[in-house]
């Protein structure tokens, strides 16, 4: 694929797992909806990654490392809270940390960390708009 190709490939996958953590929110999954927010973030930064490097995305999921390579620049806080959402990709995560994850996932602590995803994630797709 052309870059210009790989860029819209993680936009599209990125804003339909953007979506689907909406909806998992509704359906009350929290901890399912809060790994997709990862997901999203990730995929919207290996589109930055692609547009910045004009080379595919190296297979991570750290997103401090995704926006390291992407050159985007975020203020410390999001940097953080980038940090704290690095924990909610669970898909390698031992039981044990599953449990006590879904066990904190409570509706509000959710909601909160969906409305930074949000923010950060619209930060993120109007970076790529900028950017061409």
């Amino acid at each position: 694929m052309e870059t210009k190709e790989l860029v819209k490939y993680w936009q599209k996958t990125s804003k339909y797992d953007f979506e689907t953590m909406l909806a998992l929110f509704e359906a009350k999954k929290y901890s399912n909806c809060l790994f997709y927010g990862h997901i999203a973030l990730e995929k919207i930064l290996k589109a930055l990654v692609v547009q910045e490097t004009k080379n595919h995305a190296k297979p991570t999921h750290n997103l401090l490392l995704l926006c390291k390579q992407a050159r985007v620049a975020l203020e410390k806080g999001d940097l953080e809270f980038l940090s704290e959402v690095n924990k909610f990709c669970l898909k390698a995560r031992y039981p044990d940390y599953k449990l006590s994850f879904y066990k904190l996932c409570t509706k509000e602590f959710t909601k909160t960390k969906i409305e930074l995803i949000k923010k950060i994630y619209k930060k993120l797709c109007k970076t790529i708009m900028t950017k061409k």
